[in-house]
């Protein structure tokens, strides 16, 4: 899962909303990779899991302001599958990110009930390195 979600050695990583087994979800990370307690600006991923629309349309918002523009947001849903009541689909989650500057990169499958989908901040809207 590491791996999928692209936590590598020097990734730091916070986990909001997060299920109560999320260390046996994610699994071994990588040597150096670190799981956070609160977002600061060294915050390379966040892993954020919903199940409701205003939930996330408040989250997107605070990691939007709080985060570097070049840290990344993985969005957890239920699946529709799992038959856990919720007010976010994939549909939700681009319908709210995306006017905050969001894009979605890429969807994978986190756990049989979790599906998730990676934010990145628009390139456009990313600082540019030196000249």
């Amino acid at each position: 899962m590491p791996k999928k979600l692209g936590i590598t050695e020097a990734t730091r990583l916070a986990v909001l909303h997060g299920p109560a087994d999320y260390a046996a979800i994610v699994g071994e990370l990588p040597a150096g990779a670190q799981i956070q307690n609160r977002l600061g600006a060294s915050t390379h991923l966040v892993h954020l899991f919903v199940t409701e629309r205003e939930v996330l349309a408040s989250e997107l918002a605070r990691l939007r302001k709080a985060l570097h523009p070049d840290a990344a947001v993985w969005v957890s849903w239920p699946k529709k599958s799992a038959k856990v009541p919720t007010t976010v689909t994939e549909d939700t989650i681009r319908e709210l990110a995306l006017p905050l500057g969001w894009v979605d990169v890429k969807v994978c499958a986190v756990t049989e009930v979790w599906s998730g989908l990676k934010l990145v901040v628009r390139k456009e809207l990313r600082p540019k390195g030196p000249a």
